[in-house]
């Protein structure tokens, strides 16, 4: 039974309180681990000990601090198959989809940022002749960074990235659902030299850890992705605070599909898109909307590759899905499955859990699930379900598909399929969505802003988007 432990001040350790919480392994249904369950007083610990790295590791240049994160990444790189089977025993997403997605991108992140922030610069102004401003960037001093379970190390370095990069100090917290890669980065923190108290790792509950870390005076921003729920939570905290925000919360994100599109490459990738991580990428495609023509011959290509994704032991390579993330979780995507009957859909395919043999025999699988004939304001629709359920329906024009499309509370991504570039650029200016896809799905470029709109989000996570959200601008106006 592995017992992981906070990292504070360089040091691993205990929970103050001395409680831990049980961590399953979501495909075999058995405990594994023990995480912290830490309070207020393990997230002052931390606070404290980032406080006192703060001005040393600010005074430090952007290219000595950029490369502790290379050398991060460098040991993520060397790491790749041990950190891949945690990511997979934590998650339940197939092996294959950590070992080539999710274990290299969070090298990447911290590569990116590591070098990038040694060509980040500020404006200056000139008065013509009166004065001259010019601007500096100035690191916030402790920041919070608190990460889902979907994507556990990918996008916990998304966070820690940018942020140490640009000069501040780290409390995190990785979700309690999947800690273990995070505890391991920390190993690697160890490994790296990274100054003691730069990054501190926190172990724990939303309610608990979490929300001590949102209402700490000291804690200067949050980053923050997850469900839109806690994301209102968390606001309610800080707003009264003034302290920064970023949430980067749901989606319920549409693929408009025009008759036009090049069929094969469309199908294959929509199917990428709705059934990912066992559909549990907020980026996820699950909402399918076909343009009239083709629907019958798109729903008869999607149904037979749906019909042939492997649900199986995601540690065994023929895996296309894995097990869902909790017992929890699996039941409220069959409430969702349960609802979308009751609302009058047609299950076409599906929509049962998948027991297994062997080792995974008290897994939390679940067959991939598409409805048709549901209209676009139900709840199915218009509700994140954040599990392998997608949903497909017809449209006539393309003002019906913008309607339909834009008919939700949140506004993340979308994807656009046609190889008429005019109509790419027109349907992809009037999607309500911070990102649009055009016959491609999470097609990333590091340096490009990723966020939402309504309630998928405040704020803009990214590239320099990133680099500026964790410092404050100071301007300075010289007259001559």
């Amino acid at each position: 039974m592995l017992h992981l432990q906070n990292y504070i001040n360089g040091t691993f350790l205990a929970p103050v309180s001395g409680a831990y919480l049980p961590n399953i392994n979501p495909a075999t249904g058995e405990v594994y681990s023990q995480i912290p369950d830490s309070d207020e007083r393990d997230v002052q610990a931390a606070v404290e000990a980032a406080q006192a790295a703060f001005p040393a590791w600010s005074a430090f240049s952007a290219e000595k601090r950029g490369r502790f994160l290379i050398k991060l990444s460098e040991l993520i790189d060397q790491n790749l198959e041990r950190l891949a089977k945690a990511e997979t025993t934590d998650n339940g997403k197939p092996l294959s989809l950590s070992r080539t997605v999710d274990i290299p991108r969070a090298s990447s992140n911290l590569y990116f940022f590591g070098t990038g922030v040694q060509h980040f610069a500020s404006e200056a102004h000139s008065m013509e002749g009166v004065a001259v401003n010019y601007t500096v960037r100035k690191p916030l001093g402790v920041v919070a960074c608190i990460s889902p379970w979907n994507l556990p190390l990918y996008l916990f370095t998304w966070k820690i990235a940018p942020a140490l990069a640009a000069g501040n100090c780290v409390v995190a917290k990785p979700s309690e659902i999947t800690p273990y890669t995070a505890h391991l980065l920390a190993e690697l923190c160890v490994e790296a030299g990274l100054p003691a108290g730069v990054l501190n790792i926190v172990h724990g509950t939303g309610p608990k850890a979490g929300a001590a870390m949102c209402e700490h005076p000291e804690v200067k921003a949050i980053s923050f992705t997850g469900g839109t729920q806690t994301g209102k939570t968390i606001a309610r905290t800080a707003a009264p605070m003034f302290k920064k925000l970023s949430l980067e919360l749901g989606g319920k994100n549409a693929t408009v599909i025009f008759a036009d599109c090049d069929f094969e490459k469309t199908v294959s990738t929509a199917l990428q898109a709705a059934f990912a991580n066992q559909g549990q990428i907020c980026l996820c495609g699950s909402r399918i909307l076909v343009e009239r023509p083709l629907y019958d011959r798109f729903k008869a290509a999607f149904l037979e590759r749906v019909k042939n994704l492997t649900v199986g032991d995601p540690m065994e390579e023929g895996s296309r899905m894995g097990a869902l993330v909790s017992e929890v979780h699996l039941q409220k995507v069959q409430n969702y499955i349960a609802l979308a009957q009751e609302e009058g859909g047609t299950l076409l395919t599906g929509g049962e859990r998948v027991y297994m043999k062997g080792r995974c025999a008290n897994g939390y699988f679940l067959q991939p699930t598409v409805f048709e004939g549901l209209p676009h304001t139900c709840r199915t629709n218009t509700e994140e379900i954040f599990g392998p359920v997608v949903t497909l329906m017809p449209f006539d024009t393309e003002e019906e598909a913008l309607t339909y499309a834009n008919y939700t509370q949140y506004g993340l991504a979308a994807s656009v399929w046609t190889q008429d570039l005019t109509r790419a650029h027109r349907v992809a200016h009037q999607l309500q969505s911070g990102i649009v896809w055009v016959n491609t799905w999470l097609l990333r470029d590091l340096r490009t802003p990723f966020g939402g709109t309504k309630q998928s989000g405040v704020g803009r996570e990214g590239g320099w988007e990133a680099l500026r959200f964790f410092t404050d601008p100071q301007n300075v106006c010289i007259k001559l």
